[in-house]
């Protein structure tokens, strides 16, 4: 009795060991992340008001703020999702519902593996060569081009130089072999059952996809896209290396206020416009040897996170909804 009794003794007190293990370990990283949180909020705490969400960077700490990078951060994001989004989502329809398994679609499956892991800073270098400088075809000044008739022409620089365009499209190099990974896998969780019923009932390849494999696939692919996006917002080597600037003193377009988003003229000057974001203005402020801009440091940080917590959470909420709707609950 006693030789078959201690093996399963000695099995829970591993078991038990290593969930003890396992556990103080999941502790350690959250005391770990609550001590330095706090240290964060408390050296931000008087320094993050108002006045500093609508003022500019200045050369004094008590009148500086974020308001350029602010906007910086909303136009750099609302233009890399316009690129990568719908890119990487076709991308990913393509690679998965369409196309045959042979070698070269084997090799473009690997090339995208590949490139998902690869560091954000070579991205920025192809962002400088391909989108600041454009392999040095045109030239080291951006020449405007008139594009258009009429009163809806707008000037276009060639190179795009050191602008949000730029910036936009490295993020977007950036971004999309993620998008498209967790695109793919998204619309592999759907059950074939699904596609060979839609089929078997007269709908085609496409009409399949529209209607039954997109939907059930809505919440892994949106969930995609939002964390992607919160990891662009976040970065900062790829906007370093294409020239981002560290102090800015205006808004991308001159854009100030929601009533200049109806200037057509100011919107289009907005992708060509110099440009800062949060996790560089960041990066300048605590670069400094004054004590004051390491305060101002910690109030932006918790800006950027809150503004990553919003994401994230927008990403929970619309999993949850869309999982709601395919359940047939309202």
């Amino acid at each position: 009795m006693t030789a078959q009794t201690d093996p399963t003794r000695s099995h829970r007190f591993w078991g038990r060991l290593f969930r003890w293990l396992c556990t103080a370990a999941a502790l350690f990283g959250c005391l770990v992340l609550a001590a330095l949180l706090a240290a964060v909020v408390w050296q931000a705490w008087g320094w993050l008001n108002w006045e500093f969400l609508t003022r500019y960077d200045s050369r004094r700490p008590t009148e500086a703020g974020i308001k350029a990078a602010l906007w910086g951060s909303f136009w750099l994001l609302l233009l890399t999702a316009l690129f990568a989004v719908p890119l990487s989502i076709s991308a990913a329809i393509y690679l998965e519902e369409y196309a045959r398994r042979t070698r070269l679609t084997a090799l473009l499956q690997l090339n995208v593996n590949n490139l998902a892991g690869v560091p954000s800073i070579v991205i920025g270098i192809l962002g400088l060569t391909a989108f600041v400088r454009m392999f040095g075809l045109f030239g080291n000044q951006p020449r405007p081009i008139t594009v258009g008739f009429g009163p809806v022409a707008f000037t276009v620089q060639i190179p795009f130089g050191r602008s949000v365009l730029a910036g936009a499209l490295t993020l977007a190099l950036l971004i999309m072999p993620v998008l498209i990974v967790a695109t793919q896998e998204a619309l592999r969780a759907v059950p074939a059952s699904i596609r060979h019923a839609a089929l078997a009932l007269g709908a085609s390849r496409w009409q399949t996809i529209r209607y039954q494999v997109l939907p059930a696939a809505a919440p892994g692919i949106l969930t995609g896209v939002i964390l992607a996006l919160s990891r662009a917002v976040g970065e900062t080597a790829p906007l370093l290396m294409i020239g981002a600037l560290s102090y800015v003193a205006f808004s991308p377009g001159g854009i100030e206020r929601l009533s200049d988003l109806l200037s057509l003229q100011k919107l289009a000057g907005v992708p060509f416009s110099p440009f800062t974001v949060l996790p560089i203005q960041i990066f300048n402020w605590a670069l400094r040897p004054q004590s004051a801009y390491h305060h101002l440091a910690a109030a932006g940080i918790i800006v950027l996170l809150l503004l990553l917590f919003a994401l994230n959470a927008a990403a929970i909420y619309l999993r949850y909804r869309f999982r709601r709707r395919l359940s047939g609950r309202t």
